[in-house]
């Protein structure tokens, strides 16, 4: 149960092949968790929890679909002939959010995963290691970059699955301000980044009353 850098998709190749003899080697026991609660905090009931692990190009996709399948939908009539679809979460916000959290977390000294949580009003995904390199809180997000594992970043972008020059936040907070969630709230400490996306308003307000 780990992840593997030889990825087999030919857009990863180039990079791949730099890692040479050890093309193969397995970088961490644990790179993502899923936890569905049934409530607002973690002391509540676990609905379902999930477990990711192996090559990167199969943990990511498997990421994708685990986040399309945990994001709701409801539908509003307007007037007689009108559907208006909303769904809880932009999904292509959470995916660039996760998809920073495999590529900038650390993996060097700590088995920790990324930790994905599904509240009854909110996402949070907290990502081990703090921030890299010239980043701070002030320029995270700004379009400043600077990668802990850059060939892991540079796979990731080769498989289409993350952009250079830090457009994933500037993205995700778009796809939130476009889907009328409110911005992502980040929380950087020295040994974790974490991010929280809260549900569109209007949204989930019965399963997070009855779990309060």
């Amino acid at each position: 149960m780990m992840i593997d850098l030889g990825c087999v998709v030919d857009g990863g190749r180039r990079a791949a092949h730099q890692l040479g003899e050890h093309s193969g080697r397995w970088l961490n026991p644990a790179v993502a968790v899923s936890h569905r609660l049934d409530g607002n905090v973690v002391t509540d009931p676990i609905v379902n929890q999930r477990s990711l692990a192996g090559r990167l190009d199969d943990v990511v996709r498997q990421l994708n679909e685990l986040l399309a399948l945990n994001i709701a939908e409801s539908t509003q009539v307007a007037g007689s002939l009108t559907e208006q679809r909303h769904s809880e979460y932009p999904l292509d916000a959470l995916r660039q959010l996760a998809h920073n959290a495999i590529m900038h977390r650390s993996y060097e000294g700590t088995n920790t995963p990324v930790r994905i949580y599904w509240y009854a009003d909110r996402v949070e995904i907290a990502s081990p290691g703090g921030l890299y390199g010239r980043m701070t809180p002030e320029n995270c997000g700004k379009g400043d970059t600077d990668y802990r594992n850059p060939l892991l970043a540079e796979i990731m972008a080769n498989l289409g699955f993350a952009q250079h020059f830090g457009l994933g936040i500037p993205l995700a907070e778009q796809a939130l301000r476009d889907n009328g969630n409110p911005p992502p709230e980040f929380r950087f400490e020295q040994q974790l980044v974490a991010v929280t996306v809260r549900i569109r308003p209007g949204q989930g307000q019965r399963e997070a009353t009855e779990s309060a």
